[in-house]
């Protein structure tokens, strides 16, 4: 039997794409015959170690086929994975450990220092990737045993539906303790679909993955979609700039996605100008805005960006810009997918008219069941209709075009007057030598708030206060323009890429 959610996708792929490449991982190829066969024995390895529908399979490690088939394995008996932040300190796994409990945890071998320290006197078994099997420590068991010793024939596959769960995601917890966020089998489904409806997606394509799978954008946006197509995944363990133009050369990748930071690295990369990119015609970002300088690198080679707007809990695409809109509506992150719908909901509570901000609502088959054990959370994330309440400020135009203003807590009131930092940050990156900013508030005696703007800068680059000032004020309105400007070699970040604003707010207090 073939279940109905996610567990299927791979076995249903292999009756008509047997010998086609799944996955290329270290120039090694997986067809999809092989990976339905490696899924269907480490799902009845796992249900030989207890495993069961609604229990929880974690797993910490960097990119690698065993994250792939641990997902469908898991979805093959209506269990539920739980994708680890590997940049996380291991207090921090051991709280996710501690709220999704699950029987098992899945960890790479260069992690198992943080995974034995996240898993302390938990009550979980623990499976390592990539060692001999003589190797892990007692009662640790060996991954690839797992698949060796397991029985295919007695795997016995859970009647999954599409409204069960089948991910929990964190949030990355930039306002608190993270959340889990729960994606049933349909919504991570759906948001396949909505990728394949509106990208030009085809199976003969070679998608180059090169942010890490357990970033929900890497996973639905870019695998997961791939594979529902019968495409290619060409899955790299990590992000090296230079490994990537490597790779799109010599394995002649024609799909692409990222966030604008990975897309500007390559081009400051010294292989940029003489690798061959050619066979790319797919770039998709996601995160922020592609600044002008690396979307015009990549216009000169012949390439165009298509961008979009997304959060873990739509699992996560909300809207897409087509290629074709990259420079008519640069700064926009397009329409909404094809199944999804926003709308903008004022300050008053009333729908705002276009060309007015206000906090982005979503609604569709893609949306999120709430969040893992928390149901107070749960209700306040969505409206009394239904709709999930993004906490992001927007502007919707006539067309139906969304430019994402700010988080609502980035919100700074500077004597009475709104500042969105985001329209900020975009008019401090025009200025050259500048390669990343955050814009803050800073208490200020008479105008409550100020903006404070945090800067990184190009080698060699210099910037002061009053050129700043300079450059901003014929830009923007005097109360936007950032009284004060501290410079810092790296802009603290999460694993999916966002500024940690509130490490930057706590600074800019200490500093008023």
């Amino acid at each position: 039997m073939i279940p109905e959610g996610i567990g299927g996708w791979i076995r249903r792929r292999a009756r008509s794409s047997s010998e086609h490449p799944a996955i290329v991982f270290q120039r090694r190829e997986i067809t999809y015959g092989e990976l339905a066969e490696r899924v269907d024995r480490l799902a009845a390895g796992l249900q030989g170690l207890g495993v069961a529908a609604g229990d929880r399979v974690a797993y910490l490690g960097s990119n690698h086929p065993s994250f792939v088939e641990t997902l469908f394995a898991a979805g093959r008996l209506g269990a539920i994975m739980v994708p680890l932040n590997t940049r996380l300190a291991p207090a921090e796994l051991g709280y996710m450990l501690g709220d999704s409990a699950p029987r098992v945890l899945v960890s790479g071998a260069e992690h198992e220092t943080t995974a034995v320290a996240a898993a302390e006197d938990r009550d979980l078994i623990r499976v390592v990737v990539g060692v001999p099997e003589s190797a892990p420590g007692a009662g640790v068991l060996d991954y690839d045993g797992v698949l060796r010793d397991a029985d295919r024939d007695a795997l016995v596959p859970a009647s999954t539906t599409l409204d069960d769960p089948a991910l929990i995601i964190y949030t990355s917890g930039t306002t608190g303790r993270p959340k889990g966020a729960v994606l049933s089998h349909g919504a991570i489904t759906w948001n396949a679909v909505n990728v394949l409806a509106d990208y030009d997606l085809t199976s003969t394509d070679r998608a180059l993955m090169i942010s890490p799978l357990f970033h929900v954008a890497s996973l639905g946006m870019g695998c997961l979609p791939v594979l529902l197509k019968g495409a290619t995944v060409l899955l790299e363990e990590r992000f090296v700039p230079g490994d990537a133009l490597r790779s799109i050369e010599s394995l002649r990748a024609t799909a692409i996605s990222g966030v604008p930071t990975t897309f500007q690295l390559m081009t400051e990369d010294p292989a940029w100008a003489t690798t061959d990119i050619s066979s790319l015609r797919l770039l998709t970002c996601g995160g922020s805005a592609v600044p002008a300088r690396v979307r015009e690198a990549y216009e000169a080679r012949g390439l165009a960006f298509s961008g979009g707007y997304g959060m873990t809990e739509t699992s996560p695409g909300v809207t897409m810009l087509p290629a074709w809109h990259s420079v008519d509506h640069a700064g926009s992150s397009g329409l909404a997918h094809f199944f999804t719908r926003y709308r903008i909901r004022a300050d008053d509570g009333t729908l705002a008219a276009p060309g007015r901000p206000g906090e982005i609502e979503v609604s569709g088959p893609n949306v999120f069941s709430g969040y893992w054990r928390n149901p107070e959370a749960t209700e306040q994330a969505f409206t009394p209709d239904g709709w999930f309440r993004t906490g992001d400020v927007g502007i919707a135009d006539e067309d139906g075009f969304l430019t994402i203003s700010d988080r609502l807590k980035d919100m700074i009131i500077s004597g009475g007057e709104n500042v969105y930092s985001a329209e900020v940050e975009q008019a401090v990156m025009t200025i050259e030598g500048v390669t990343g900013v955050a814009v803050v508030g800073m208490p200020h005696e008479r105008w409550g708030e100020v903006p404070h703007a945090v800067v990184t800068l190009a080698p060699g680059r210099t910037l002061d206060p009053e050129e700043l000032v300079a450059r901003l004020s014929l830009l923007l309105a005097r109360y936007k323009v950032p009284r004060t400007l501290e410079i810092v070699t790296e802009l603290p970040r999460t694993a999916s890429g966002k500024v940690r604003k509130h490490e930057l707010r706590r600074r800019a207090e200490d500093r008023a």
